[in-house]
């Protein structure tokens, strides 16, 4: 008797490319005042590094879900988001860094 095969059998060739197609993965585009982005989710899982949120200059530490972003046209602005932090993007004032008696106007 041969042994029990725990795994299905592959059917075809393996993809060559490393790139999957915006269906396969959960990205997306999404459209915000300052223009069109790729937008990709990653769960806690797959993320294997800490990175800095830009959002809210926090540390997003590892296996955290959380949102990877750049413009449509500039691949090398990719950035990493806390999820909350990339759905408020468009609320955020601009950072100003104040003095501690320098006034709130």
């Amino acid at each position: 008797m041969s042994p029990r095969r725990n795994h299905p059998k592959r059917r075809g060739p393996k993809p060559e490319s490393d790139e999957r197609e915006i269906g396969a993965s959960s990205q997306s585009i999404e459209e915000h005042a300052d223009g069109d982005y790729y937008v990709r989710k990653i769960t806690g899982s797959s993320s294997n590094k800490p990175y800095r949120c830009p959002g809210c200059d926090q540390l997003i530490p590892t296996a955290t879900p959380h949102v990877v972003a750049w413009p449509v046209e500039d691949i090398e602005m990719r950035r990493h988001w806390h999820t909350a932090c990339w759905s408020k993007k468009d609320q955020r004032r601009p950072r100003t860094e104040r003095t501690r008696n320098a006034p709130r106007y």
